[in-house]
């Protein structure tokens, strides 16, 4: 059985799919502190005439704790962020090929009632996991009642489920302390992202754009592009020297 934790991005790229492909349980990490300023848990890329620009939902600071779950997006009477940002969607990508299907997915996730950021996000990754046809079982750290520190906490809650792979993003190079999942028969494995190019709008490739602009240049062929594996930790780290 594989796992991956991640914090629940907005509207993430391609590679966070990748990893979700490959596993049975995603678990949101949505209990730990928001990253200050600005980050993937608010923001994402997307393309424009341009070049790059950024979709930025803004938190509302007075109503929001420290932690991704206790953090709330600012409500529509105070700003029509939401509406915004499907009008940027429909002016940057109206002349993609697969524009329709990819803005109906997103206006079916703009549609969400909820304030709370990590409510947005995991229904936003729940409802692209389900256009793409990937079913993981679903946990939140927050729910989960399973406490430690650093390393040992994620190794908790692999053996919670029973996990026999972590499957993580390069983040985890900074920080992961390995023999902590060994000593329980854990492998640590790296996502080994191929980042395949696709025809995009807009000028040069790039693959850390948001999902979304890959649905709507490819449409249902956006599976191609999702296969990137995992490599185990030893390996990779081997081959990064």
């Amino acid at each position: 059985m594989n796992i991956v934790i991640s914090q629940p991005m907005f509207l993430p790229w391609i590679g966070l799919f990748e990893q979700i492909k490959l596993t049975d349980y995603l678990v949101f990490y949505d209990d730990v502190q928001l990253p200050q300023g600005r980050s993937f848990m608010s923001r994402v890329q997307i393309k424009n005439a341009s070049g790059i620009t950024w979709l930025s939902a803004p938190i509302d600071r007075n109503l929001s704790g420290n932690l991704i779950n206790e953090s709330y997006l600012i409500s529509q009477s105070q700003q029509d962020w939401r509406g915004k940002h499907l009008k940027t969607l429909r002016h940057c990508y109206a002349k993609a090929p697969f524009f329709k299907k990819m803005y109906e997915l997103a206006d079916q996730i703009y549609s969400f009632p909820s304030n709370n950021l990590a409510e947005f996000n995991q229904n936003a990754i729940k409802n692209i996991n389900s256009w793409l046809g990937f079913h993981p079982f679903y946990a939140k750290s927050s729910e989960l009642k399973i406490y430690g520190k650093s390393t040992q906490r994620l190794v908790n809650i692999c053996n919670q489920f029973q996990a026999k792979s972590y499957i993580t993003g390069l983040g985890a190079l900074n920080y992961i302390e390995y023999d902590q999942f060994e000593d329980i028969g854990i492998d640590v494995r790296y996502m080994n992202y191929r980042k395949l190019p696709y025809q995009q709008l807009h000028g040069e490739f790039t693959p850390y754009v948001t999902i979304l602009d890959a649905i709507a240049n490819c449409g249902e062929d956006v599976q191609e592009l999702i296969c990137s594996n995992s490599i185990y930790w030893k390996e990779f780290v081997n081959e990064s020297n």
